[in-house]
C-alpha cells in the first residue's frame, strides 16, 4: 500500500499547539449557526458536523474484501452480493468544525480521502504507520504555505482541529472550518477505525501521545 500523497507531503510542516477552544469556552457565531441549518449540518461521531451530500449510485468491488483477488471491476448487479463485497463508487460530505466542537478525533479509513477546503482555517495531524507525524495548515493563504486541497491516503491515521481565522487576531467565535470530503470507494464505517489511546502510545511514544491526547477523545 502506498502512503504517498503529493498535496500532503510537499505542504510545509508545522508544530502542533492545542488551541484556546479546548481551555476556554467561545459560543458558535449566528453566521455559523446559520451554515449548518442551511447546509443540515447533524454532529458526526469523529466530532464537527456533517452532512452526506452524494453516494454514487455505481458500484464497483471492494478492493479490501477477503475474496477479491484480482483488479478492482466495476458491478451491475448487487442483488446477490454480500454488502461488504461492494462498494459505492464515491461518497461526499460538507464536514464543519466550530468553536464549540474544534476537532476530529483520530481516526483512519481504508480508502483515499480527497480534501477540498470551503471555508475557514484548521490544522491537519497525520500518524503514519511507521509512526511519522505530518501537520500542516488548511487555509487560503498558499503564499504561507497553507493548503485548501489534500489528499489523505487509506491507512493513515487523522485528526482535525480548528485554526483562527487570523493568527493575530487569535481565538473567537467567527471561527470555522467547513471543508468537502470524496471517499473512494464510498465510505462505509466497515472501511473506518477510531485510534485507541495504546495504539497511540505504540505508535507515536508516550511523550509524544500525551502531546497529541487532545485529539483523542469525541467531542460530541
Amino acid at each position: 500500500m502506498s502512503f504517498e500523497s503529493s498535496t500532503v507531503d510537499n505542504a510545509p510542516n508545522c508544530n502542533i499547539e492545542k488551541p484556546l477552544y479546548f481551555v476556554k469556552e467561545f459560543n458558535t457565531s449566528d453566521e455559523t449557526q446559520l451554515l449548518i441549518k442551511e447546509l443540515k449540518l447533524v454532529g458526526h461521531r469523529e466530532g464537527g458536523y456533517f452532512n452526506e451530500t452524494d453516494r454514487s449510485p455505481f458500484h464497483m468491488e471492494n478492493p479490501h474484501y477477503e475474496a477479491h483477488d484480482g483488479p478492482t471491476k466495476s458491478i451491475k448487479d448487487i442483488s446477490s452480493l454480500p454488502r461488504d463485497a461492494y462498494r459505492n463508487y464515491s461518497t461526499l460530505i460538507y464536514y464543519l468544525l466550530t468553536p464549540q466542537i474544534p476537532y476530529g478525533r483520530f481516526h483512519k479509513n481504508l480508502n483515499r480521502i480527497i480534501h477540498i477546503l470551503q471555508k475557514g482555517r484548521g490544522q491537519y495531524v497525520l500518524i503514519y504507520p511507521d509512526g511519522r507525524v505530518k501537520s500542516f495548515i488548511v487555509g487560503f493563504d498558499h503564499s504561507r504555505g497553507e493548503v485548501s486541497q489534500w489528499v489523505v491516503p487509506g491507512g493513515v491515521w487523522k485528526a482535525s482541529f480548528l485554526r483562527p481565522l487570523s493568527d493575530d487576531v487569535g481565538e473567537s467565535s467567527d471561527d470555522h472550518l467547513l471543508i468537502s470530503e470524496v471517499v473512494v470507494p464510498g465510505f462505509e464505517y466497515d472501511d473506518h477505525q477510531f485510534l485507541q489511546d495504546d495504539k497511540l502510545v505504540e505508535l507515536v511514544g508516550e511523550e509524544r501521545a500525551s502531546q497529541l491526547s487532545f485529539l483523542q477523545h469525541s467531542s460530541v
